[in-house]
């Protein structure tokens, strides 16, 4: 069975850095497309970031410039790197392979 297993959430101040990760069990980054995604109460679940197989790279406008995907085959991990964290980058952090596997997520908040 597939298995995604988000960590490295938490309390940050506004310009901090967190690092996120994404362990996969049950499947291989390598062979298919990674992302991120993160929802706030009363919002969406948006995609934030993607990796291809091809190791192409997407991020949305509102983290472009701050936030990086990358993946280590090796490890069978996505990872996300959030630079100058702001208040509004607040929500759970979802990892997802290939648009169907879903981790359960993991917190970051952002202070002011």
């Amino acid at each position: 069975q597939v298995q995604l297993v988000e960590s490295g959430g938490g309390l940050v101040q506004a310009g901090g850095s967190l690092r996120l990760s994404c362990e996969v069990s049950g499947s291989s980054v390598r062979f298919y497309t990674m992302a991120w995604y993160r929802q706030t109460p009363g919002n969406q679940r948006g995609l934030v970031a993607v990796f291809t197989t091809g190791g192409s790279t997407n991020y949305a406008d509102s983290v472009k410039g701050r936030f990086t995907i990358t993946r280590d085959n090796a490890k069978n991990t996505v990872y996300l790197q959030m630079n100058s964290l702001k208040p509004e980058d607040t929500a759970v952090y979802y990892c997802r392979l290939a648009y169907a596997y879903w981790g359960k997520g993991t917190q970051v908040t952002v202070s002011s």
